[in-house]
Protein backbone atom coordinates (compact mmCIF):
# COMPACT_ATOMS: atom_id res chain seq x y z
CA UNK A 1 0.00 0.00 0.00
CA UNK A 2 1.51 3.31 -1.02
CA UNK A 3 1.42 6.08 1.56
CA UNK A 4 2.62 9.17 -0.73
CA UNK A 5 1.29 12.26 -1.88
CA UNK A 6 2.48 13.89 -5.07
CA UNK A 7 5.51 15.05 -3.57
CA UNK A 8 6.71 11.49 -1.79
CA UNK A 9 6.45 9.78 1.03
CA UNK A 10 4.26 11.59 4.11
CA UNK A 11 5.61 12.59 7.35
CA UNK A 12 3.69 11.21 10.25
CA UNK A 13 3.69 12.90 13.32
CA UNK A 14 2.03 12.22 17.40
CA UNK A 15 -0.20 15.08 19.19
CA UNK A 16 -0.10 14.12 22.76
CA UNK A 17 -2.65 16.15 25.38
CA UNK A 18 -0.76 14.38 28.70
CA UNK A 19 -4.21 12.62 29.35
CA UNK A 20 -5.13 11.99 33.00
CA UNK A 21 -7.00 9.06 33.87
CA UNK A 22 -9.01 7.80 36.17
CA UNK A 23 -7.35 6.82 39.43
CA UNK A 24 -4.33 8.26 38.72
CA UNK A 25 -2.58 11.49 38.96
CA UNK A 26 -1.34 14.65 36.55
CA UNK A 27 2.42 13.15 37.58
CA UNK A 28 1.25 9.88 36.33
CA UNK A 29 -0.14 11.71 32.90
CA UNK A 30 3.30 13.56 32.15
CA UNK A 31 4.99 10.36 32.45
CA UNK A 32 2.88 8.58 30.39
CA UNK A 33 3.26 11.14 27.64
CA UNK A 34 7.24 11.52 28.37
CA UNK A 35 7.25 7.55 27.89
CA UNK A 36 4.75 8.19 24.77
CA UNK A 37 7.07 10.61 23.30
CA UNK A 38 10.56 8.03 23.82
CA UNK A 39 8.70 5.52 21.38
CA UNK A 40 7.80 7.88 18.86
CA UNK A 41 12.01 8.81 18.17
CA UNK A 42 12.41 5.32 18.34
CA UNK A 43 9.86 4.26 16.11
CA UNK A 44 11.05 7.14 13.63
CA UNK A 45 7.43 9.67 14.07
CA UNK A 46 8.66 12.94 12.58
CA UNK A 47 6.87 15.33 15.13
CA UNK A 48 5.89 15.00 18.72
CA UNK A 49 3.77 17.83 19.53
CA UNK A 50 1.99 18.63 22.91
CA UNK A 51 -1.18 20.63 23.38
CA UNK A 52 -2.34 23.77 25.94
CA UNK A 53 -5.29 23.44 27.73
CA UNK A 54 -5.93 24.98 31.18
CA UNK A 55 -8.95 24.25 33.88
CA UNK A 56 -9.89 20.56 32.45
CA UNK A 57 -9.30 17.86 35.10
CA UNK A 58 -8.44 15.31 31.96
CA UNK A 59 -5.39 17.44 31.00
CA UNK A 60 -2.32 17.99 32.11
CA UNK A 61 -0.27 19.46 29.16
CA UNK A 62 -1.14 23.27 30.47
CA UNK A 63 2.81 24.44 29.66
CA UNK A 64 3.95 23.32 26.15
CA UNK A 65 6.84 25.30 26.62
CA UNK A 66 7.85 23.39 29.90
CA UNK A 67 6.48 20.03 28.58
CA UNK A 68 8.85 20.72 25.32
CA UNK A 69 11.93 21.19 26.88
CA UNK A 70 11.15 17.94 29.15
CA UNK A 71 10.73 15.75 25.96
CA UNK A 72 13.26 17.49 23.91
CA UNK A 73 15.94 16.35 26.78
CA UNK A 74 14.35 12.92 26.56
CA UNK A 75 14.38 12.63 23.24
CA UNK A 76 17.16 12.71 20.10
CA UNK A 77 15.81 12.44 17.00
CA UNK A 78 12.40 13.71 16.83
CA UNK A 79 10.84 17.40 16.41
CA UNK A 80 9.85 18.28 19.50
CA UNK A 81 7.03 21.31 19.60
CA UNK A 82 3.29 22.74 20.23
CA UNK A 83 0.28 21.72 19.01
CA UNK A 84 -0.64 24.38 20.05
CA UNK A 85 0.96 27.60 22.09
CA UNK A 86 -2.73 29.30 22.33
CA UNK A 87 -1.68 32.95 21.40
CA UNK A 88 -4.39 34.83 22.61
CA UNK A 89 -2.89 33.30 26.32
CA UNK A 90 0.11 34.93 26.21
CA UNK A 91 1.82 38.59 25.56
CA UNK A 92 4.05 37.58 22.11
CA UNK A 93 7.65 38.57 23.60
CA UNK A 94 6.99 35.82 26.19
CA UNK A 95 6.34 32.83 23.69
CA UNK A 96 9.01 34.30 21.38
CA UNK A 97 12.03 34.08 23.92
CA UNK A 98 10.52 30.73 25.24
CA UNK A 99 10.75 29.04 21.85
CA UNK A 100 13.80 30.81 21.58
CA UNK A 101 15.26 29.44 24.30
CA UNK A 102 14.05 26.05 23.49
CA UNK A 103 15.67 26.51 20.27
CA UNK A 104 18.75 27.59 21.57
CA UNK A 105 18.92 24.45 23.79
CA UNK A 106 17.74 22.01 21.27
CA UNK A 107 18.51 23.35 17.74
CA UNK A 108 16.79 21.93 14.58
CA UNK A 109 14.40 20.19 16.66
CA UNK A 110 11.50 22.97 17.98
CA UNK A 111 8.25 23.70 16.34
CA UNK A 112 6.47 26.74 17.65
CA UNK A 113 2.57 25.67 16.49
CA UNK A 114 0.44 28.38 17.30
CA UNK A 115 -3.16 28.42 17.79
CA UNK A 116 -5.82 31.06 18.34
CA UNK A 117 -8.35 29.77 20.19
CA UNK A 118 -7.83 29.95 24.13
CA UNK A 119 -8.17 26.58 24.97
CA UNK A 120 -10.00 27.59 28.47
CA UNK A 121 -13.09 29.27 29.60
CA UNK A 122 -12.85 33.33 29.62
CA UNK A 123 -12.40 33.78 33.40
CA UNK A 124 -8.91 31.79 33.27
CA UNK A 125 -8.02 33.18 30.20
CA UNK A 126 -8.16 36.07 31.11
CA UNK A 127 -6.04 35.14 33.76
CA UNK A 128 -3.20 34.28 32.07
CA UNK A 129 -3.34 37.52 29.95
CA UNK A 130 -3.66 39.40 33.40
CA UNK A 131 -6.05 42.09 30.64
CA UNK A 132 -8.55 40.97 28.50
CA UNK A 133 -6.72 43.03 25.57
CA UNK A 134 -5.66 40.69 23.22
CA UNK A 135 -7.94 38.13 23.63
CA UNK A 136 -10.23 39.05 20.33
CA UNK A 137 -9.53 37.45 16.95
CA UNK A 138 -8.95 40.62 15.80
CA UNK A 139 -5.59 40.84 17.58
CA UNK A 140 -4.49 38.07 16.21
CA UNK A 141 -2.83 38.12 13.11
CA UNK A 142 -0.80 41.19 14.40
CA UNK A 143 0.41 38.76 17.37
CA UNK A 144 1.44 36.33 15.08
CA UNK A 145 3.16 38.77 12.73
CA UNK A 146 5.51 40.17 16.18
CA UNK A 147 5.76 36.37 17.45
CA UNK A 148 7.68 36.01 14.15
CA UNK A 149 9.69 38.94 14.32
CA UNK A 150 11.20 39.02 17.56
CA UNK A 151 12.33 35.29 16.34
CA UNK A 152 14.24 37.21 13.27
CA UNK A 153 11.76 36.31 10.77
CA UNK A 154 10.38 39.22 8.82
CA UNK A 155 7.27 38.73 6.67
CA UNK A 156 7.60 40.88 3.07
CA UNK A 157 5.16 43.85 3.18
CA UNK A 158 3.63 43.07 6.94
CA UNK A 159 5.20 45.30 9.14
CA UNK A 160 5.50 43.73 13.17
CA UNK A 161 4.35 46.50 15.74
CA UNK A 162 6.56 49.60 16.79
CA UNK A 163 7.68 47.38 19.74
CA UNK A 164 8.25 44.00 18.18
CA UNK A 165 10.48 46.85 15.74
CA UNK A 166 12.48 47.14 18.53
CA UNK A 167 12.60 43.36 20.49
CA UNK A 168 14.56 40.42 19.55
CA UNK A 169 14.22 37.30 21.52
CA UNK A 170 16.81 36.40 23.60
CA UNK A 171 18.53 34.24 24.01
CA UNK A 172 19.97 34.01 20.19
CA UNK A 173 20.15 30.73 18.58
CA UNK A 174 21.55 29.66 16.05
CA UNK A 175 18.77 28.87 14.42
CA UNK A 176 15.00 29.23 14.54
CA UNK A 177 12.14 27.15 15.50
CA UNK A 178 10.03 25.86 12.44
CA UNK A 179 6.41 27.95 12.89
CA UNK A 180 2.98 27.02 12.32
CA UNK A 181 -0.13 27.96 12.44
CA UNK A 182 -2.66 25.79 13.38
CA UNK A 183 -6.59 25.85 13.18
CA UNK A 184 -10.26 24.42 12.91
CA UNK A 185 -11.36 27.26 10.67
CA UNK A 186 -11.28 28.81 7.36
CA UNK A 187 -10.05 32.08 9.12
CA UNK A 188 -6.71 30.35 10.23
CA UNK A 189 -6.30 28.61 6.92
CA UNK A 190 -6.48 31.64 4.94
CA UNK A 191 -4.12 33.71 7.44
CA UNK A 192 -1.70 30.71 7.32
CA UNK A 193 -2.06 31.02 3.55
CA UNK A 194 -1.55 35.15 3.90
CA UNK A 195 1.09 34.92 5.73
CA UNK A 196 3.42 32.40 4.28
CA UNK A 197 3.35 29.45 7.02
CA UNK A 198 2.91 26.16 6.91
CA UNK A 199 -0.84 25.02 8.40
CA UNK A 200 -1.96 22.29 10.49
CA UNK A 201 -5.58 21.63 10.03
CA UNK A 202 -7.43 20.10 13.04
CA UNK A 203 -9.31 17.30 11.58
CA UNK A 204 -9.67 15.33 14.70
CA UNK A 205 -11.28 18.05 16.15
CA UNK A 206 -13.41 19.70 13.45
CA UNK A 207 -14.27 17.67 10.22
CA UNK A 208 -16.46 19.66 8.94
CA UNK A 209 -13.97 21.78 7.10
CA UNK A 210 -11.14 20.17 6.06
CA UNK A 211 -10.84 19.81 2.25
CA UNK A 212 -12.29 23.50 2.19
CA UNK A 213 -9.77 24.32 4.89
CA UNK A 214 -7.33 23.36 2.54
CA UNK A 215 -8.40 24.41 -0.43
CA UNK A 216 -8.56 27.80 1.30
CA UNK A 217 -5.43 27.74 2.40
CA UNK A 218 -3.40 26.63 -0.92
CA UNK A 219 -5.61 29.43 -2.50
CA UNK A 220 -4.64 32.23 0.00
CA UNK A 221 -0.83 31.15 -0.54
CA UNK A 222 1.22 33.61 -1.14
CA UNK A 223 5.53 32.26 -0.54
CA UNK A 224 7.35 34.06 2.28
CA UNK A 225 10.41 34.27 4.02
CA UNK A 226 9.36 31.27 5.74
CA UNK A 227 7.77 28.83 3.04
CA UNK A 228 8.21 28.68 -1.10
CA UNK A 229 5.20 27.02 -1.61
CA UNK A 230 2.46 25.36 1.07
CA UNK A 231 3.01 22.79 3.70
CA UNK A 232 -0.43 21.48 4.77
CA UNK A 233 -0.56 19.19 7.86
CA UNK A 234 -4.05 17.35 8.73
CA UNK A 235 -4.55 15.67 11.92
CA UNK A 236 -7.09 12.46 12.61
CA UNK A 237 -7.52 10.44 16.26
CA UNK A 238 -6.78 6.85 16.12
CA UNK A 239 -6.67 4.01 17.83
CA UNK A 240 -5.59 0.15 16.72
CA UNK A 241 -6.44 -2.87 18.61
CA UNK A 242 -6.40 -6.51 17.40
CA UNK A 243 -10.23 -6.04 16.10
CA UNK A 244 -12.48 -3.88 15.42
CA UNK A 245 -14.64 -4.96 18.59
CA UNK A 246 -11.86 -4.25 20.64
CA UNK A 247 -10.92 -0.82 19.59
CA UNK A 248 -14.10 -0.14 19.31
CA UNK A 249 -14.41 -0.71 23.20
CA UNK A 250 -10.95 0.74 23.73
CA UNK A 251 -12.26 3.82 22.24
CA UNK A 252 -15.38 3.91 24.68
CA UNK A 253 -13.66 6.80 27.02
CA UNK A 254 -13.24 9.47 23.77
CA UNK A 255 -16.39 9.05 23.36
CA UNK A 256 -17.38 9.95 26.72
CA UNK A 257 -15.28 12.82 26.43
CA UNK A 258 -16.48 14.18 23.04
CA UNK A 259 -19.99 14.09 24.80
CA UNK A 260 -18.97 15.96 27.73
CA UNK A 261 -16.95 18.40 25.21
CA UNK A 262 -20.23 19.16 23.45
CA UNK A 263 -22.73 19.07 26.10
CA UNK A 264 -20.74 21.67 28.56
CA UNK A 265 -19.82 18.97 30.86
CA UNK A 266 -16.42 19.32 32.58
CA UNK A 267 -13.96 16.90 31.46
CA UNK A 268 -13.65 14.83 34.39
CA UNK A 269 -10.20 11.73 34.16
CA UNK A 270 -10.27 9.59 31.83
CA UNK A 271 -12.92 6.75 32.59
CA UNK A 272 -11.51 3.25 32.01
CA UNK A 273 -13.05 1.13 28.95
CA UNK A 274 -15.62 -0.45 31.28
CA UNK A 275 -16.68 2.49 32.97
CA UNK A 276 -17.45 4.39 30.07
CA UNK A 277 -19.71 1.55 28.59
CA UNK A 278 -21.24 1.67 31.80
CA UNK A 279 -21.98 5.52 31.37
CA UNK A 280 -22.45 5.26 27.31
CA UNK A 281 -25.17 2.45 27.88
CA UNK A 282 -27.52 5.16 30.12
CA UNK A 283 -27.76 7.06 27.15
CA UNK A 284 -31.15 6.57 24.75
CA UNK A 285 -29.70 4.51 21.48
CA UNK A 286 -30.88 6.22 19.37
CA UNK A 287 -29.81 9.47 20.07
CA UNK A 288 -26.60 8.23 21.07
CA UNK A 289 -26.18 6.71 17.97
CA UNK A 290 -27.33 9.87 15.55
CA UNK A 291 -24.76 11.96 18.06
CA UNK A 292 -21.79 9.39 17.69
CA UNK A 293 -22.21 9.14 13.84
CA UNK A 294 -21.31 13.16 13.80
CA UNK A 295 -18.71 13.24 16.67
CA UNK A 296 -17.10 9.77 16.61
CA UNK A 297 -14.97 10.41 20.15
CA UNK A 298 -12.23 8.50 17.71
CA UNK A 299 -12.40 8.83 14.07
CA UNK A 300 -10.37 5.10 13.13
CA UNK A 301 -10.89 3.05 15.60
CA UNK A 302 -9.93 -0.32 14.15
CA UNK A 303 -7.31 -2.72 13.03
CA UNK A 304 -4.03 -1.92 11.98
CA UNK A 305 -4.34 -2.48 8.02
CA UNK A 306 -7.74 -0.86 8.10
CA UNK A 307 -6.33 2.53 9.94
CA UNK A 308 -3.26 2.25 7.70
CA UNK A 309 -6.07 2.31 4.48
CA UNK A 310 -8.12 5.11 6.13
CA UNK A 311 -5.36 7.29 6.94
CA UNK A 312 -4.10 6.84 3.32
CA UNK A 313 -6.96 7.89 1.65
CA UNK A 314 -7.45 10.94 4.39
CA UNK A 315 -4.31 12.04 2.81
CA UNK A 316 -5.18 11.05 -0.88
CA UNK A 317 -8.29 13.34 0.14
CA UNK A 318 -7.09 16.36 1.26
CA UNK A 319 -3.28 16.71 -0.46
CA UNK A 320 -1.80 16.88 3.09
CA UNK A 321 1.86 16.60 2.98
CA UNK A 322 1.91 15.67 6.43
CA UNK A 323 -0.13 13.61 8.92
CA UNK A 324 -0.44 13.83 12.66
CA UNK A 325 -2.20 11.21 15.09
CA UNK A 326 -3.81 11.68 18.61
CA UNK A 327 -5.63 9.70 20.83
CA UNK A 328 -7.18 9.38 23.87
CA UNK A 329 -7.22 6.16 25.83
CA UNK A 330 -7.30 5.26 29.40
CA UNK A 331 -3.84 3.83 29.38
CA UNK A 332 -0.59 4.50 27.98
CA UNK A 333 -0.05 1.22 26.91
CA UNK A 334 -2.99 1.99 24.29
CA UNK A 335 -1.25 4.65 22.86
CA UNK A 336 2.27 2.94 22.72
CA UNK A 337 -0.03 -0.07 20.71
CA UNK A 338 -1.33 1.92 18.40
CA UNK A 339 2.03 3.93 17.33
CA UNK A 340 3.99 0.41 16.94
CA UNK A 341 1.02 -0.32 14.61
CA UNK A 342 1.21 2.79 12.61
CA UNK A 343 4.93 2.71 12.78
CA UNK A 344 5.23 -1.09 10.99
CA UNK A 345 1.95 0.00 8.50
CA UNK A 346 3.32 3.58 7.67
CA UNK A 347 6.74 1.96 6.96
CA UNK A 348 8.64 4.79 9.69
Amino acid sequence: MSVTSATGPVPLSVLDTAPVSAGATSGDALAATTRLAVVADTLGFHRFWVAEHHAMPAVASTSPGVLIAHLASATGRIRVGSGGVMLPNHPSLVVAEQFAMLEALHPGRIDLGIGRAPGADPETAAALRRTVEGLGHEDFPAEVIDVLAMLGVRLDGLAPSARAQRLTATPAPTSSPEVWLLGSSLFSAELAGTLGLPFSYAHHFNTGHTLQAGLTYRRAFRPSAVLDSPRLMVSASVLIAESDEEAHHLAGPSRVMALSLRTGRPLAPILSPDDAAAALADLDPAAAADFFAKVPGTQIATTADRAVAELTELVNRTGATELMVTGTAFDVETRISTLGALATGWHL
